[in-house]
């Protein structure tokens, strides 16, 4: 009886069913800590403070991803666009990939715990290391990544507005947080893709379901994402990982794993990372569970805010929020969080870890980075413009909502 191959394993995903791994180096690639970290790392943060059945990880997302990837390449394949078996797979492993520099809670750390260092680029120092491991066996997938591979359109189904990232997580959040308003077909836009003069574009029949995608996103935007609630804990959970840095930086002892523990001690930027391999593979060593073990200990600790915010996080007795339509005044702001202060008698330094504003925005669709769609006479021309109803137009806007959260008490 012949061996059978690692590439042969099947995996059984909730949402696609069964899932082939197609070949040895994308079953090496999975196999990898790197990317078995994902699994670690949940895909919506803390948003299962608000629908309790949003616990998917980047893991999921990522094989979903490249999942879809594989029936896209084949529907273009049927279509008589050439494309050979070593592009067919470094698509495949930039997608794979395109997630793997996400850090813990996903995007809610993105900006505190680093110091401005986005995914996508430490997604791409990730895969630049993982490809000298496997002897430049990624070297075609890091080109479709950065976008310097000469066929322009893997790159956009890697990353663009209807790129397969979005297709996978719009549905894949539907599943699991049960929100049915996010439902697109994925299926008939995959089969309505084609490719003309090298980029990416939907055939015209393919229009309504185009729509009825960006109306999605939109949608869950405002109802998952962006939801109120969810914004608040980040704000807490932001404001708890400040404190932290602050106490440690100050020379405070602290409880922490060794690596959660040097990256509060200090401030990296993205230039530090892309200078030093050793702190893009200590960065590697962090996950959700990092942060949730330190926040056990933390409920006990002396100082009396990094305590207390770990408590009522623990406890899910999060920050009240408010959100409006227009700018919260500075009398307004100063209004509520001195009623705040006043309620949770603390001092007026301290009350930046119990009171934080802002804005959140949403925009289902960039017009500068466009969906094409391909007519019956063979034009390319703009979504916007081939839509017969304005409502394109008006996701292009850019919706912005303002927010005050605030302590509601403290245990003391």
């Amino acid at each position: 009886m012949s061996k059978t191959l690692k590439s042969h394993k099947i995996l059984n995903d909730p949402v696609y069913g069964f899932i082939t791994i197609p070949s040895e180096l994308i079953f090496t690639i999975i196999d990898h800590p790197y990317f078995q970290r994902l699994r670690r790392i949940k895909q919506l943060g803390l948003t299962d403070f608000v629908y309790p059945g949003a616990l998917h990880t980047r893991f999921h997302h990522a094989i979903g991803a490249m999942h879809l990837m594989s029936i896209t390449l084949d529907n273009l394949r049927n279509k008589g666009n050439e494309i050979s078996d070593q592009e067919y797979e470094a698509a495949l492993i930039a997608i794979l990939l395109h997630d793997i520099g996400h850090g813990p809670f996903s995007h809610a750390l993105e900006f505190s715990l680093l110091k401005d260092v986005p995914h996508e680029s430490l997604s791409l120092l990730v895969i630049d290391i993982m490809n000298k491991q496997l002897n430049g066996q990624l070297d075609l997938a890091l080109r479709i990544f950065k976008n310097h591979y000469e066929r322009k359109f893997f790159h956009q189904l890697v990353s663009s507005q209807l790129d397969i990232d979005r297709l996978d997580y719009l549905q894949r959040d539907c599943f699991f947080t049960g929100v049915s308003e996010g439902t697109i077909g994925a299926d008939r836009i995959i089969k309505m893709m084609a490719i003309k003069d090298d980029q990416l574009v939907v055939e015209e029949k393919g229009l309504y379901s185009i729509e009825n995608f960006l109306s999605a996103r939109r949608l869950m935007y405002w109802q998952v994402y962006l939801h109120k609630t969810t914004v608040s804990a980040e704000k807490m959970l932001i404001n708890l990982i400040s404190r932290a840095k602050d106490l440690r930086q100050s020379g405070t002892s602290l409880f922490a794993t060794d690596e959660f523990l040097f990256f509060l001690e200090n401030n990296f930027s993205i230039d530090d990372f892309q200078k030093s391999e050793t702190l893009v593979r200590t960065f590697l060593e962090l996950d959700d569970y990092d942060i949730w073990g330190s926040i056990k200990f933390w409920k006990k600790d002396s100082d009396y805010i990094l305590r207390n915010i770990s408590q009522m996080f623990l406890a899910r007795n999060l920050y009240k929020i408010n959100l409006s339509n227009v700018e919260f005044s500075e009398e307004e702001l100063n209004s509520m969080k001195e009623k705040t202060r006043t309620k949770l008698q603390v001092s007026e330094e301290d009350m930046k870890y119990f009171f934080s504003h802002g804005s959140i925005s949403n925009n289902a669709y960039l017009a500068k980075e466009r969906i094409h769609i391909l007519t019956k006479k063979g034009e390319i021309i703009d979504v916007a413009q081939a839509a017969d109803l304005p409502n394109i137009k008006a996701m292009s806007k850019i919706v912005k909502k303002h927010y005050a959260c605030r302590a509601k008490n403290l245990t003391l």
